[in-house]
C-alpha cells in the first residue's frame, strides 16, 4: 500500500461513531430492543416512499438521487414490534433509560449536555425507515478525548433511532425487518482534528472504550459502525460510510488519501490532453446482426438479435434492450487507471450507472475482453467518432435503464475534468470503497412535531469508571491476574460480572466461567449464545453455594445451552449433578482405592495421579476435586503406611 506524507498533503479527517444503547425499550415505544429471526414475522406489509421539500423549501440532493430508483418497501413485523414502527401511531417521549445513558457518554467525552433537546427529523428515503425520516436529538457538543498524536474535539453527541434491518433484496424492492428500528443509538461526531491513518484509528479505539465504560451498550456484529470523513487540501470531504471493524479504518483513511491523489493527478492530465465528455448515442446496431440492423425488421417492431459473444449485451439485447455509448474525449487509458486496489477510475463510472439500475458498464480501456470482440470495438468507435485518444464507455440494459445509467456515466466524466467530487460513499470489506449517493445537505433536517423537547439534568448521572480502571480494580479488589482482569473489564460479559460480584459470587470462580470456560465450550461447539445472563448467573450461584460442584459446572451449561427453557436448578436435576457429602466421597475413593489395592501397596503416593481420575469418574463430577484429592491422600496414606 502506498504510504504518503499526509501533512504535506494536507489529510483531514474525521469520524461519527454510531453505536447502539443496550436499553430495555425503544427510543420512542414501549418494545423490546431484542432481534428476531426474519421467519417468527407475524406480518408484512409494503410502502413506497418519496422525498419532500423541507422548511428551506429544498429537497436533499441525496435523497432525490435515491427516489430515482423505483423501489417497493416491504417490512416485516413482530409480536415485538408495534404501530410506531409502523408509523401507524406518533411516537412517544423520548426513552429515559436512553436519555441516561447518552448523559453518561457525554460526561465520558467532557462534553456539554444542553438544557433543552429538540427531536428533528433526518429525510431518509432508502426504506430504512417507515416513515421516510429518522428522528434524532442533539444532547451534547463541545467535547474532547486525547490520543498519543494529540487531542480530537468532540462536535456532537447525537441521540437517534436506528434505522430497520435490510434482510432481503425482492423482485420489486427490498425487505426490512422491523425488530431493529428503533432502538436507541448515540452517534458521536468530531470535528476534523485527525492527521493521520494511525490517530483516525486511535481515536475509534478511545470512543470505543468509553462507550463500553458504561456497560449498557450492546455487543456484536453491526451494534457500532464507524463513518469516517476523509479529505486532502487539494480534493474534497467525502464521507465513508458503515466501516464495521476497527481494524479497517487505517486502510480506509490511506485509500481514500490515495484515490484524491489519483484523482487529482487524473483531473491535470484530462486538462493537459484538453478532454471532453461527448453526447450519449444508441450504438446498438455495433453489436446487432444484419437482419437485425435492417430497416424492415425495425419498423416492425420485433427486437434486435444480437450477433456478439457478450452475454451481457446480448442477453439484454434479447430481452428488448439497447446499448448507450458516450465518447471521452483525451481520456484513453485513463479510465483503466488505478486509484484504490483493484478499483479505476471506470469503476467509478461503473458505481454511477449502478445506481440507476444497470449491472455496470464497459469501456475501450478494457476491450477487448468479456465476449467483445476487436471487430465489434472497432465498430463502437466509429459509431461515436471516436479517435485513437479518446476512450468509450457502455451500457447495455433496457431502454430506460441504459438511458438513466449512461446520464450518469457522463456526469461522473465530467467531474473528473476538473476534481475530486464531494460525495458520501460505502466502504468495502477489502478496505476500498465505492459511491453510495452525494452528501446531505441542509435540506435534510426539519423539527419534529410529535414529540415535546426534553430538559436533561446531567447532574442526575455519576460518570462511568473507565474500562482502563476497571482493569485495576479488579487486580487489587479480586485478585484477579492482568490478562484475566483486562478480559472481564473489555469482553462483552462485564455489565454480568459486575452484578453478579455485588451477589456476593467469588470473583475468580465468575470471572474464570466467563471469559475461559465459555469460551472452551463454543470451540466444543456449544452453543453458548442461548444461555442467558440468568442462564449464568443462578449456574454460578449453585456452584458457590456448593449446591453443583465446579467440577459439574460445564455439564451444567451443557444442559442449559442444549434447552435453553430449563432453569439452573432444573438442568440440575435432570443431569443429577447434584453434589454429594464427604461421606459419599469416602465411600467412593474406598471402593476405587480397594480395587487398586496392589499397586496402592507397591507405589504408595505414587498412585495418587492414576487414582485421583478413577475417584473423579466413580463420582461423575459430583464432588469437588478438592475434596475428593483430600480424601483419596488420606486413603492412600493409611494403607501404604
Amino acid at each position: 500500500m502506498t504510504d504518503y506524507d499526509y501533512e504535506d498533503l494536507g489529510l483531514v479527517a474525521g469520524l461519527e461513531i454510531h453505536q447502539q444503547l443496550d436499553t430495555d425499550t425503544k427510543l420512542f415505544c414501549q418494545c423490546p430492543t431484542d432481534l428476531r429471526e426474519p421467519e417468527a414475522a407475524q406480518r408484512t406489509f409494503a410502502r413506497y416512499l418519496h422525498p419532500t421539500k423541507s422548511e428551506l423549501g429544498e429537497v436533499d440532493e441525496a435523497a432525490l438521487e435515491e427516489s430515482m430508483v423505483d423501489r417497493e418497501f416491504e417490512y416485516l413485523a413482530y409480536d415485538s414490534t408495534c404501530l410506531v414502527e409502523e408509523d401507524d401511531e406518533p411516537p412517544h417521549r423520548v426513552d429515559r433509560e436512553a436519555m441516561t445513558v447518552t448523559m453518561e457518554i457525554a460526561q465520558l467525552l467532557n462534553a456539554a449536555v444542553a438544557d433543552q433537546v429538540h427531536v428533528m427529523r433526518k429525510i431518509v428515503v432508502d426504506g430504512s425507515n417507515t416513515t421516510g425520516f429518522q428522528r434524532t436529538m442533539r444532547v451534547a457538543g463541545e467535547g474532547a478525548i486525547e490520543t498519543d498524536s494529540g487531542t480530537v474535539r468532540i462536535e456532537d453527541l447525537m441521540l437517534e433511532e436506528e434505522s430497520a434491518q435490510r434482510v432481503a433484496e425482492t423482485d420489486s424492492g427490498v425487505r426490512y425487518s422491523l425488530d431493529r428500528l428503533g432502538i436507541p443509538l448515540v452517534e458521536i461526531g468530531t470535528k476534523p482534528d485527525i492527521r493521520s491513518p494511525e490517530q483516525a484509528r486511535a481515536a475509534a479505539e478511545r470512543i470505543g472504550m468509553l462507550l463500553r465504560s458504561t456497560g449498557q451498550v450492546k455487543r456484536g456484529l453491526g451494534t457500532i459502525r464507524q463513518d469516517v470523513n476523509v479529505s486532502i487540501a487539494e480534493g474534497a470531504r467525502v464521507e465513508i460510510k458503515g466501516v464495521q471493524s476497527l481494524d479497517d479504518i487505517g486502510d480506509i483513511v490511506r485509500n481514500e488519501v490515495r484515490r484524491q491523489v489519483e484523482l487529482l493527478d487524473i483531473a491535470e492530465e484530462l486538462r493537459e490532453r484538453d478532454a471532453g465528455v461527448g453526447d450519449p448515442q444508441d450504438v446498438t446496431e455495433a453489436f446487432e446482426d444484419s437482419e437485425a440492423r435492417s430497416a424492415s425488421n425495425h419498423a416492425s417492431g420485433q427486437s434486435p438479435r444480437a450477433d456478439t459473444d457478450s452475454g451481457v449485451i446480448g442477453g439484454a439485447l434479447s430481452g428488448g434492450g439497447n446499448v448507450m455509448a458516450v465518447r471521452l474525449e483525451g481520456f484513453d487509458g485513463l479510465v483503466g487507471r488505478e486509484i484504490q486496489p483493484d478499483r479505476r477510475l471506470g469503476t467509478e463510472l461503473s458505481d454511477h450507472a449502478k445506481r440507476h439500475g444497470a449491472g455496470g458498464i464497459f469501456h475501450t480501456d478494457e476491450l477487448p475482453a468479456y465476449g467483445v470482440t476487436e471487430d465489434e470495438v472497432d465498430a463502437l468507435r466509429d459509431a461515436v467518432d471516436a479517435g485513437p485518444e479518446d476512450a468509450v464507455a457502455l451500457v447495455a440494459d433496457d431502454p430506460e435503464t441504459t438511458d438513466l445509467a449512461i446520464d450518469a456515466v457522463v456526469e461522473r466524466a465530467e467531474v473528473a475534468l476538473a476534481d475530486v467530487p464531494e460525495e458520501t460513499r460505502d466502504a468495502n470489506e477489502d478496505g476500498t470503497t465505492r459511491y453510495l449517493r452525494p452528501l446531505p445537505g441542509a435540506a435534510r433536517m426539519y423539527p419534529e412535531t410529535d414529540v415535546p423537547p426534553v430538559e436533561p439534568n446531567p447532574t442526575e448521572v455519576d460518570q462511568p469508571e473507565l474500562l482502563t480502571e476497571k482493569v485495576e480494580r479488579y487486580q487489587s479488589e479480586y485478585d484477579l491476574g492482568a490478562g484475566l482482569a483486562e478480559q472481564v473489564a473489555y469482553g462483552e460479559y462485564m455489565p454480568l460480572f459486575e452484578a453478579i460480584i455485588d451477589e456476593g459470587i467469588d470473583p475468580t470462580l465468575a470471572a474464570g466461567t466467563l471469559e475461559s470456560t465459555l469460551t472452551e465450550l463454543r470451540r466444543d461447539g456449544v452453543a453458548v449464545e442461548r444461555l442467558t445472563d440468568d442462564h449464568l448467573a443462578d449456574a454460578l450461584a449453585l456452584v458457590d453455594e456448593g449446591e453443583v460442584p465446579r467440577e459439574g459446572l460445564d455439564d451444567l451449561l451443557r444442559a442449559l445451552a442444549a434447552d435453553p427453557d430449563l432453569s439452573a436448578p432444573e438442568a440440575v436435576e435432570q443431569e443429577d449433578l447434584g453434589g454429594v457429602g464427604e461421606d459419599e466421597v469416602r465411600e467412593a475413593v474406598v471402593t476405587v482405592v480397594e480395587r487398586n489395592a496392589k499397586q496402592v501397596e507397591t507405589e504408595g503416593m505414587g498412585a495418587f495421579s492414576g487414582l485421583m481420575g478413577e475417584c473423579m469418574g466413580e463420582l461423575r463430577g459430583k464432588a469437588d476435586g478438592d475434596t475428593v484429592s483430600s480424601v483419596l491422600r488420606e486413603e492412600i496414606q493409611e494403607r501404604a503406611g
